[in-house]
């Protein structure tokens, strides 16, 4: 046991020797030329996908020559125009629009399912609420109240309307919604109602401010441009008036199905800006997306629930309204950059490191698939102990007498 113990450390005295001693020495590089056909086309091929990335994605595309900003600061107005013929009235934006003019959120009302003449009194609960079915009073329980229901439960079993069975009478406001609503048809007028979107941008560190609405010589005919443009991405880029039905359309929605369920659409504002180029190049672009999930049917669509209340015969009533409509989320992205020294810098250094991966991957390919007579690996690698005196003749001295400082391994090599 003791002389295993022994040998182990002398082995290990003698490892961490080595290492300490060859941890001093220095490495070069040696240059080697290999006059093989395959090898330079797997060199020359590398390195041209190297270099052809680093000039067409990194510094074409990317700019990564820039000092970019991708956190601007944003504003966004928004406003409801148009008038609609609904029966025998006439809505205005305070009617359908929610609210009427607002920030970077905005709904419009498409259908509305009205529930009229609502009094606080007893009722019948509604039949497809939870356990709201009775036989006797003693199945309704006095003073309870179901959160899924409508009410406070009185603990009386009544007739469910002019049915055979009957549910637990409530407290609450009556009629209840589900089995009074009148549906009103659609407002389709609403495909023509336009959103008027003001976006202001700036990017701090540029000292840069831009807005998505074209410069007018005064304020008159400025006022008088937005009266009558509509939004187009190649005519008017600069009108920030979006009809609803061209917003559907962008969106790959149908207005009429968007009229019955409602929807949630994301009007997205990108602003992709290159400062190195005057500012009034920096232009917004649009893109427009549905938010909701279609496909799940719980939480699709939009609507939401407000109430008129009034005084008739000296009780307050009220009438309730279940609107569905288009509600509009306004995102704003934005990214610019500039013309900067050190990401240059940066970059142009990763690119030339970059393509010292050739050298690297060759060198594999030759060590590894074609130097079968370790011929490359003897050439390659080189111990010198210490310089001779008087020096021995090589390859490397015998090449140098001809004017090069590498060795050429074109004849006498297998491969």
């Amino acid at each position: 046991m003791c002389e295993i113990f022994h040998k182990f450390i002398m082995g290990l005295r003698e490892f961490l020797k080595e290492y300490f001693l060859g941890f001093w020495d220095y490495e070069t590089a040696k240059v080697m030329v290999v006059k093989n056909k395959t090898l330079g086309v797997i060199y020359r091929s590398v390195q041209f996908l190297v270099i052809t990335y680093f000039i067409w994605y990194v510094f074409i595309s990317e700019k990564a020559y820039q000092d970019s900003e991708t956190r601007p600061e944003s504003s966004v107005y928004t406003l409801m125009k148009g008038t609609a013929v609904h029966g025998d009235d006439i809505l205005d934006t305070v009617e359908y629009a929610r609210p009427s003019e607002g920030g970077d959120v905005i709904s419009t009302i498409l259908r509305r399912e009205v529930t009229y003449d609502q009094r606080q009194g007893t009722c019948a609960e509604h039949c497809k609420v939870t356990n709201a079915n009775c036989t006797r009073h003693s199945d309704c329980v006095r003073e309870e109240v179901d959160f899924d229901g409508h009410g406070k439960r009185t603990g009386r079993c009544v007739q469910y309307l002019n049915h055979t069975f009957k549910t637990c009478e409530i407290q609450t406001w009556c009629p209840v919604e589900e089995y009074a609503a009148v549906r009103e048809p659609a407002l389709v007028e609403a495909i023509n109602f336009t959103v008027f979107i003001r976006n202001s941008i700036h990017f701090p560190r540029f000292k840069v401010l831009r807005g998505n609405i074209k410069d007018a010589p005064n304020k008159r005919d400025m006022q008088k441009y937005l009266n009558k443009c509509h939004y187009n991405e190649e005519k008017e880029p600069y009108c920030p008036n979006f009809r609803l039905g061209y917003i559907a359309d962008q969106a790959r929605e149908n207005f009429s199905e968007l009229c019955r369920t409602g929807g949630v659409i994301g009007v997205f504002i990108n602003w992709k800006c290159n400062l190195d180029l005057d500012p009034s190049h920096c232009k917004p672009t649009y893109s427009f997306r549905r938010l909701d999930l279609r496909r799940d049917q719980a939480n699709s669509g939009y609507y939401f629930r407000y109430a008129k209340y009034y005084s008739k015969d000296g009780v307050e009533s009220r009438t309730l309204i279940k609107a569905y409509g288009i509600r509009l989320d306004v995102i704003v992205h934005g990214h610019a950059g500039k013309f900067s020294p050190i990401p240059t810098i940066i970059s142009t250094v990763t690119a030339m490191t970059s393509v010292g991966i050739c050298t690297i991957i060759c060198d594999w390919i030759m060590l590894t698939f074609i130097d079968k007579n370790e011929v490359y690996s003897d050439r390659k690698f080189d111990e010198i102990i210490k310089e001779p005196a008087v020096p021995i003749p090589t390859e490397l001295s015998y090449i140098n007498s001809f004017g090069s400082n590498h060795s050429d391994l074109s004849e006498g090599v297998p491969l």
